[in-house]
C-alpha cells in the first residue's frame, strides 16, 4: 500500500466530496488551556467500554488532541480497572518518532504519515506498516494581541508576509487596506511560531503555501521554516507569548483563544464576508475533506483555499497512528480496546457533550473496522 505523501494533501481544488458532519474540535488544545475537562458522561460511556488487555499503554504525540484523551483515558480507565493508558503532548513530530522507535503502542499526530516514515514504520510493525486513523479535528486559530484593536481582518498573503518577517509593523499599507476603520498602530509585529516540530505547524504552512504560493515559497512541514520571528513550545507556549506581549500574533487550536481569553483573525478567503475561527465554520471547510489512504490507511486531504461562503480553511485532522500488523504483542489487545472505545457512538459522544462534533459515520465506521482488524 503506498501512501500518499504529505507534500501532496494541500490544498488543491478538491472536488467537494459531501461528509455527513464534521470532524472538528473545539476544546483540542494541551496543559489544561481550557481550565477543566469533562465530568459528565462517563459513567455511561464506562457502562459500555470492552475491557481487554492489561498492563499499561504508552502513547504521544499531537497536542492538539490532549483534552480530548484526556476525557477518552478517565472514562476508560473508570470503566477497565487496574490498567493505565499514559499520553504524552509532546507533538505530532516528537509522537511519530517514538512510535518509529517502537517506544509506543501508538502516535497522534495532525498530518499524515510521510512516504518515508511510512517505510521506517515497517521496521517496527512486522509485516505491517503503520496507519492513519482520524480521530478528532477541528480549527486553527491565528491568535494576536494589539492594544485598541479588537477587530481585525488578514489574508493569506498578508499572512504569509508577516509570518516570513516581510510586514513587520501593524500599520503597514496591507495590513491598514484589509482593516480601514482600524486605528492601527505602528507597534512592532512579534510573530511566534512553534520550536518544536508540530502537525499543527504542518496544517497552518499548508494552509499558506496552497493559499498564497506566491509569497510562501517554504514547503509544508512540521519544523518551521519562515524567516525571523520567536520561537515557543507548544501552543501553550505560543499562546502564553501571544497573550504577554502588545503586538504578538501566532497559530494555536482554537481552544487555546478561547482558554486564554485572545481574540482570533478573521480571515479574507475570497468569499462575500471575512470568516471567521469556529467550529462551525471549520466544520464547513472540513466537509470538502476526502479519504485518500489506501486499503486501511484514512488519511485525509483538505481544501485549504475554499472560498466557500463562512467556511474557515486554516484546519487539522488529528490521526491515531498505528500498526496495521505488527503490532506489540503484550499491548494489542489493550490498544485495540482502547482505541475502540475512542472510535466508538460513546467515545465520541463524550466529546460531541464538551463541544466536539463526532467523526462523520461513513469515516468512523472505516476506522471501527480497521481498529478490530489489528494484529
Amino acid at each position: 500500500m503506498k501512501l500518499q505523501p504529505t507534500h501532496r494533501l494541500r490544498a488543491i481544488a478538491v472536488g467537494a466530496v459531501a461528509v455527513s458532519s464534521a470532524l472538528v474540535l473545539t476544546a483540542c488544545g494541551s496543559d489544561d488551556n481550557t481550565g477543566g475537562t469533562n465530568e459528565g458522561g462517563s459513567s455511561k460511556a464506562a457502562s459500555n467500554i470492552k475491557c481487554e488487555g492489561e498492563g499499561n499503554l504508552l502513547a504521544s504525540g499531537s497536542s492538539a488532541q490532549k483534552n480530548a484523551m484526556d476525557i477518552w483515558v478517565r472514562n476508560y480507565q473508570a470503566a477497565c480497572e487496574g490498567v493505565g493508558i499514559n499520553y504524552k503532548p509532546t507533538g505530532s513530530g516528537a509522537g511519530i518518532q517514538e512510535f518509529l522507535q517502537g517506544k509506543t503502542g501508538f502516535a497522534g499526530s495532525d498530518s499524515a504519515l510521510k512516504e518515508d516514515e511510512v517505510e521506517q514504520s515497517k521496521k517496527v510493525c512486522k509485516d505491517g506498516q503503520g496507519i492513519n486513523l482520524p480521530m478528532v479535528g477541528g480549527p486553527v486559530a491565528v491568535g494576536y494581541n494589539l492594544s485598541g484593536v479588537d477587530d481585525l481582518v488578514l489574508d493569506a498573503e498578508t499572512l504569509a508576509k508577516i509570518f516570513d518577517s516581510k510586514i513587520t509593523k501593524w500599520n503597514d499599507p496591507a495590513i491598514k487596506k484589509l482593516n480601514p476603520d482600524a486605528d492601527l498602530p505602528s507597534t512592532k509585529i512579534q510573530a511566534f511560531h512553534r520550536s518544536d516540530e508540530s502537525g499543527t505547524t504542518d496544517n497552518f504552512t499548508e494552509y499558506l503555501h496552497a493559499a498564497a504560493p506566491d509569497v510562501w515559497k517554504y514547503e509544508p512541514s512540521k519544523a518551521w521554516a519562515g524567516k525571523g520571528g520567536q520561537s515557543a513550545d507548544g501552543s501553550s507556549g505560543v499562546a502564553t507569548n501571544v497573550k504577554n506581549n502588545d503586538g504578538a500574533i501566532g497559530y494555536f487550536e482554537l481552544s487555546y483563544a478561547t482558554g486564554n481569553n485572545i481574540p482570533t483573525v478573521d480571515l479574507d478567503t475570497g468569499a462575500g464576508e471575512p470568516v471567521e475561527a469556529t467550529v462551525e465554520n471549520a466544520t464547513k471547510a472540513i466537509a470538502a475533506g476526502k479519504v485518500v489512504g489506501e486499503g486501511s490507511d484514512l488519511a485525509m486531504e483538505l481544501d485549504y483555499t475554499t472560498k466557500a461562503e463562512g467556511a474557515y480553511p486554516i484546519v487539522l485532522v488529528t490521526y491515531e497512528i498505528v500498526c496495521d500488523k505488527g503490532n506489540n504483542k503484550e499491548t494489542l489487545d489493550l490498544t485495540k480496546s482502547f482505541l475502540a472505545y475512542t472510535a466508538s457512538e460513546d467515545g465520541q459522544k463524550a466529546l460531541a457533550e464538551q463541544g466536539y462534533a463526532p467523526i462523520p459515520d461513513e469515516i468512523i465506521a472505516k476506522v471501527r473496522t480497521t481498529i478490530d482488524s489489528l494484529s
